[in-house]
C-alpha cells in the first residue's frame, strides 16, 4: 500500500499568492513538505540546490512561464528526474506542448480538490517507483564491480603460479602434467579476461571510465598489436599481416583504449580462423576520417548473429568461449572517441570488421584527461 512517508518534498510554483494558498490548503492533510515560490527563477535555483519529489507548476507566469521552466529542468543533466504536474487554464494545444517538452501530467483550473490530490499521489507513487528502480540498478552495478574487482586478485595469483610451474620452477614435469597445467592456464586466462571485460563494461556504462586523450599514431599502435599477436597466429599457421601507409596516421584519443580494441578484434579473428590469413588494413578516408579494417578468412558470422554481435553478452553461434563482452566493450570505446564499428561477413568465407575514427586536427600536445 502506498504511503507518503518521510514527508515527500513538493515544490509549488505560481505567481499568484491566492493560488499558492489554495494548493497549500488542499494538500495540508497529505503530510507533505511543501515549498512555495512565486517565480520561475527561484524555482530553478531551489531545484538545483535541493531534492524534490514533485513539482506543481503554473503555466502562465510573467518573465518565465511553466513551459520554459520545464525545458530548463529536463535539459539539465545534473538534475535527477522529478515529476512535473502542470496547472493550466489553457486549451488542449498548450497541454500537448507541455507534455511534449517533458511534463508528466496536467490539471486544469479551476482545480478540483479530489482530482489534485489524486494526481499528486499518483505522481509521487511514480517517483518512488523510479527511485527504487534506480537504486536497485546502482546496487547491482556496485555488486558486479566489487565482485569482479575482488576476483581479479586470486586469478592473477593463479596465473603467475601456473606459469612458474610450467617454467619448471618447482621441478621437472612430465609431458602429461605440462598439458594439464597448460589447460588450466588457458582456462584461468579466459576467466581473467572475462572478469576484466565485465569490470570495464561496468565502468563505461556507469560513466566512471576515465580516458587520457593525446595525439596517437595509429600506424604505431597497429604495428605493436601485430607484433604482440603474431606468435598466436604462428601457432595456428596463419599469416598475420598489416597493410599500412608509409606515413603516420594521427588520432586524438586514448592510446591504451585504442590498443585494446585492436587486440580484441585481431585476437578474435585469429581465434576463429583455422586457415588462411588475418589482415589489418589502415586507410585514410579523407582529411577528417580514417578507416581500420580487420579482415579474416575464418568461419564467418551468420546474418542473424550479425544483428546482435555488438550487444552485451551476445555471442555468435560460432563462438565457443568468452563472455560476449569484447565487441560490446569495443563499441563503447569507439563511441567515446566519436567513432563507429561495423561488420560484413559470410559463413565459411570470413569476416571484416570496419572501424571509422576522426583524424586528429591539432598539432602534438600534452595528455588531456577526459571523463566519459
Amino acid at each position: 500500500m502506498f504511503s507518503l512517508s518521510n514527508r515527500d518534498r513538493v515544490l509549488v510554483v505560481d505567481d499568484s499568492p491566492d493560488n499558492l494558498l489554495l494548493i497549500q490548503s488542499i494538500l495540508e492533510d497529505e503530510d507533505l513538505d511543501l515549498v512555495t515560490v512565486n517565480n520561475g527563477q527561484k524555482a530553478l535555483e531551489l531545484v538545483a540546490q535541493q531534492p524534490f519529489h514533485l513539482i506543481l507548476l503554473d503555466v502562465m507566469m510573467p518573465h518565465m512561464d511553466g513551459f520554459e521552466i520545464t525545458r530548463h529542468i529536463r535539459n539539465d543533466p545534473d538534475i535527477p528526474y522529478i515529476p512535473i504536474l502542470l496547472i493550466t487554464a489553457h486549451a488542449q494545444p498548450s497541454v500537448a506542448l507541455g507534455l511534449d517538452i517533458g511534463a508528466d501530467d496536467f490539471i486544469r483550473k479551476p482545480v478540483e480538490i479530489d482530482e489534485l490530490i489524486a494526481r499528486v499521489r499518483s505522481l509521487l507513487r511514480f517517483k518512488h517507483t523510479v527511485d527504487e528502480k534506480n537504486m536497485i540498478v546502482r546496487q547491482r552495478e556496485d555488486f558486479a564491480s566489487r565482485l569482479t574487482h575482488d576476483m581479479r586478485t586470486p586469478l592473477i595469483a593463479a596465473d603467475r603460479m601456473l606459469n612458474l610451474l610450467l617454467q619448471g620452477a618447482l621441478g621437472e614435469l612430465s609431458e602429461a602434467m605440462q598439458e594439464v597445467l597448460r589447460t588450466m592456464s588457458r582456462s584461468n586466462a579466459n576467466l581473467l579476461e572475462m572478469v576484466n571485460n565485465i569490470l570495464e563494461v561496468y565502468r563505461y556504462e556507469s560513466e566512471r571510465k576515465t580516458f587520457y586523450f593525446s595525439r596517437v599514431d595509429l600506424k604505431t599502435v597497429i604495428t605493436n598489436v601485430l607484433g604482440e599477436l603474431r606468435p598466436l597466429a604462428q601457432e595456428k599457421q596463419l599469416q598475420l599481416q598489416g597493410e599500412l601507409p608509409e606515413v603516420p596516421v594521427w588520432l586524438e584519443g586514448d592510446r591504451l583504449a585504442v590498443h585494446r580494441i585492436l587486440v580484441n578484434l585481431v585476437s578474435n579473428a585469429i581465434k576463429f580462423t583455422d586457415q588462411g590469413h588475418v589482415t589489418v588494413k589502415l586507410t585514410p578516408v579523407d582529411q577528417e576520417q580514417v578507416q581500420i579494417q580487420v579482415i579474416d578468412t575464418g568461419s564467418g558470422i551468420s546474418p542473424e548473429d550479425q544483428l546482435e554481435i555488438f550487444e552485451r553478452f551476445r555471442q555468435g553461434k560460432h563462438y565457443n568461449g568468452g563472455s560476449g563482452l569484447g565487441l560490446h566493450l569495443s563499441k563503447l570505446i569507439l563511441e567515446a572517441h566519436q567513432g563507429q564499428i561495423s561488420l560484413t561477413s559470410r559463413l565459411q568465407e570470413g569476416s571484416t570488421f570496419t572501424i571509422t575514427l576522426p583524424l586528429s586536427q591539432t598539432p602534438a600536445q600534452s595528455e588531456e584527461k577526459k571523463v566519459v
